[in-house]
């Protein structure tokens, strides 16, 4: 059975002006907004939750955070992955105790690894919790690696509960490929908010979302409608949303969607470095996409 399907929200952290710390009183708020408005599941501290600017301390906080406060409401997919194997196996061990239903597991960056080694860096991550659904996490654009169609079918032939891939690479023949050596033994989720339909008719389950964390009802239908069987309803929700999806990716991620989320009054806080402020120029394009579609 699938960790989930739909919409998850890859989900900002918010941290306080004064001294940034978490905010844990606004990341409750920003949770309970996801909810209450059509999200299928909450991926904590990935790249949108700027995991890579936390301690490992405030990591497993974050977390258990989510995981507390959701409540079994929607599923919770915690980012556990390192470039650290080791690190990734405690963090990874730690929260599957805590209770998440998944955890996403990014490949190795920096080092990157051949695919043998990011094979057995996976395998050793999946084996420390084995009764925890396992998602991968394939983008060459951060890790400056790419996680092969032939490595990706080799894990989940031999590790049992390595059982999604969120993929990110961009490359729809590469995705076909996957697909086909995995021979349906993988649940697909896209990691691009403008190729979500494309990888659903490709047997994909659907999104983890940046777009989401402003639109969460507008992602969750997408994907609703195409299962429905209402592919022209999900096309055009998809090009719908692509004005916006510009504006949210026009700087780094998260820069751009934690001062959406900011200009919808839900007090995600600030940066932390080295991430910086947009420019004044690309927030008044992100304002005005946002103004279009009808979220301020």
């Amino acid at each position: 059975m699938a960790v989930f399907k739909g919409s998850a929200v890859a989900i900002v952290t918010p941290f306080k002006e004064t001294d940034e710390s978490v905010n844990y009183e606004a990341f409750a708020d920003i949770i309970d907004y996801q909810i209450d408005n059509g999200t299928d599941a909450i991926v904590v501290c990935g790249s949108t939750g700027e995991a890579a600017t936390m301690s490992e301390q405030e990591h497993l906080d974050v977390c258990k955070f989510c995981i507390e406060h959701t409540k079994g409401r929607v599923p919770v997919i915690a980012g556990t992955g390192s470039n650290r194997t080791l690190t990734a196996m405690q963090l990874s061990k730690e929260v599957a105790s805590y209770g998440a239903d998944g955890l996403l597991l990014i490949s190795p960056y920096y080092n990157k690894g051949t695919q043998d080694g990011v094979y057995k860096h996976f395998k050793m991550v999946a084996d420390e919790v084995p009764g925890t659904p396992v998602i991968l996490y394939n983008v060459p654009s951060r890790t400056g690696g790419n996680v092969l169609p032939q490595t990706v079918a080799r894990l989940v032939k031999d590790v049992p509960n390595i059982v999604g891939i969120k993929e990110a690479s961009g490359d729809i023949s590469q995705i076909v490929k996957l697909m086909t050596l995995c021979d349906g033994n993988i649940d697909l989720y896209s990691g691009n908010d403008d190729q979500v339909v494309p990888l659903l008719s490709m047997g994909g389950l659907g999104v983890i979302s940046v777009v989401a964390n402003v639109a969460p009802k507008a992602m969750h239908d997408l994907c609703r409608k195409f299962f429905d069987g209402d592919v022209k309803g999900a096309a055009k929700l998809q090009m719908d949303t692509h004005e916006l999806f510009e504006a949210l990716f026009c700087e780094v991620n998260p820069i751009p969607v934690k001062k959406a989320v900011n200009l919808m009054g839900q007090n995600a806080g600030p940066l932390r470095m080295p991430l910086t402020e947009m420019t004044p120029a690309n927030t008044e394009r992100l304002r005005k996409a946002m103004q279009n579609f009808g979220l301020i």
